[in-house]
């Protein structure tokens, strides 16, 4: 496999795990880090041995050496980053979601057609090592016809520009719940959902202008449902489960609370879990969280399937769907019914890139 040169467009936290996970993943140099923050890239680029910090995303794209762009940038951004590198001819992985809107997340889709770049939708939630393997129980027959998914992810901690309407396009629906809408169409492998049901309310938080809590239930045309919760109240920590309901079996998958690991910490604890409610007393640890997460296995995926040029099993349009059914969601929560999902016409464009 050739040696793919490859860019990190950002310098937070995203960015810290992408780049954690590529050290166990074959076939690639980090040549450069892109980012407005000169001081948190150049600590980056130091622990992980990049050579290169460029001031953003054009000094990056404009150099001709970089191929292919992961995009670790707040979703605001994430028109204006993939359209200047789909322009110069980079490749791009985009984390989620891909954008603040179903129309956000078109024009990404747009600009990497109009490129005419291989691209990758990196939601991370469908490499998870326990996704994959019920992903493979779902697909050998073992629980028979798959009916209904439960997909929940939880915390209590969100990032300060999460906290923002703005830039977040919304609460933990579209931060949180995108991962949840990803797994049930992973999982139940059938058609575009066609119709939503939302609930959502402020329920404790006073630091935001938008639902701390969310149900959304999202129906497939063949009447299957995946069900999605999302909250920014658990105080606990990170909560993230799926379960798989078939007519033959049940499949249930825990990342954060079922570990393998339970310590009793009299002293503080340090790094116990993202997002954590306490690192004192009673802790469940997630051992190795980029792994856990699936990082590791979704740029492994992504570098393989860019370096033979084909589809990756997650591409833009998985984001702009998902981004669609979080639009569509929001409608049905103003309305109090169920609610069409109304994907943008690029949507029934299914060709790659």
């Amino acid at each position: 496999m050739t040696t793919a040169r490859i860019a990190i467009v950002g310098s937070g936290f995203i960015a810290d795990h992408y780049l954690n996970a590529l050290r166990h993943v074959r076939g690639h140099e980090v040549v450069a880090i892109a980012s407005r923050n000169e001081r948190s890239a150049g600590e980056l680029a130091e622990r992980y041995g990049v050579a290169r910090v460029d001031a953003g995303v054009k000094e990056c794209a404009g150099r001709g050496d970089v191929e292919l762009a992961i995009v670790a940038v707040p979703h605001d951004a994430h028109v204006e980053v993939v359209s200047a590198l789909a322009a110069a001819g980079v490749g791009v992985i985009v984390t989620k979601p891909l954008g603040r809107s179903a129309d956000e997340a078109a024009a990404c889709l747009a600009a990497v057609r109009r490129g005419g770049v291989w691209h990758g939708y990196a939601e991370s939630a469908v490499f998870v090592p326990a996704i994959t393997e019920a992903r493979r129980l779902v697909a050998a027959g073992a629980i028979g016809r798959p009916l209904w998914v439960r997909a929940r992810e939880a915390h209590g901690h969100p990032h300060a520009f999460a906290r923002d309407k703005e830039r977040m396009g919304g609460g933990p629906l579209r931060g949180l719940g995108v991962h949840c809408i990803a797994l049930g169409r992973f999982l139940l492998a059938g058609d575009l959902p066609t119709e939503v049901f939302g609930w959502a309310d402020r329920l404790h938080r006073d630091d935001v202008d938008v639902e701390d809590s969310v149900l959304l239930m999202v129906r497939l045309p063949d009447g299957r449902v995946s069900q999605v919760e999302s909250s920014w109240t658990h105080v606990a920590g990170l909560d993230v489960r799926t379960e798989v309901h078939g007519s033959d079996g049940w499949i249930h998958t825990d990342e954060t609370s079922d570990t393998g690991i339970r310590a009793f910490a009299g002293r503080t604890a340090g790094v116990v879990v993202e997002k954590a409610g306490s690192d004192r007393g009673w802790i469940t640890p997630v051992p190795d969280e980029t792994h856990a997460y699936g990082f590791h296995a979704a740029l492994a995926h992504f570098v393989e399937c860019f370096a033979r040029r084909v589809a990756p099993i997650q591409t833009l349009r998985d984001g702009v769907i998902d981004n669609a059914i979080v639009d569509a969601g929001y409608r049905s929560i103003a309305a109090r019914s169920w609610m069409p999902i109304e994907y943008p016409p690029i949507v029934a464009e299914d060709s790659f890139p």
